[in-house]
This record gives structure tokens, C-alpha cells and sequence, in this order.
């Protein structure tokens, strides 16, 4: 566990009560049914959690294309052509 400076300790523990001041002041000012409906909102979105990862990418699946002019060279075999016949 990491130890913290008194005065680290006590400057977030104000922090946090003026936190919740400013909270408790901003609820007051909504009207209720807005309050009720942002309480309504964020609730539900608790009971959600948090959002699950994409799925893997398919093996051996390159994570972006190569950007214009930097593609891969193609084998030497791809770079071989045929020399026409001269007589």
C-alpha cells in the first residue's frame, strides 16, 4: 500500500467534500424530474459496466493496411517476367 503525506491525505479528503458540495448544489438546481432522470441514466448505466473488448483479429490479419507507396515488394518470383524473343 502506498503511504501518503498528511497534508496529501487531508488535500483529498477536502477535495472530495467540496466535490460533493458542488454535486449537491448542481442536483438542487435541475428540477426534479431532470434530477430524477439523470439519477435514472446514470444507474442504468452502472448496471451495464464496462464495455467488452472487440474480438481478436484473424491470425496473421495485418492490424492496418500499409500506407500508399509503402506496400509490401512482391516476391521474386511475382517480379520475374518473361523477356520477349529476339531474333
Amino acid at each position: 500500500m502506498t503511504k501518503h503525506a498528511r497534508y496529501e491525505r487531508e488535500q483529498r479528503a477536502a477535495q472530495s467534500a467540496r466535490i460533493k458540495e458542488i454535486e449537491a448544489a448542481w442536483m438542487g438546481s435541475l428540477t426534479p424530474a431532470t434530477a430524477q432522470a439523470f439519477t435514472a441514466a446514470v444507474e442504468s448505466a452502472r448496471a451495464r459496466g464496462p464495455v467488452e473488448p472487440p474480438p481478436p483479429m484473424a491470425p496473421g490479419t495485418a492490424p492496418r493496411p500499409p500506407r500508399p507507396g509503402r506496400e509490401p515488394r512482391p516476391s521474386k518470383e511475382e517480379r520475374k517476367r518473361s523477356r520477349p524473343f529476339k531474333d
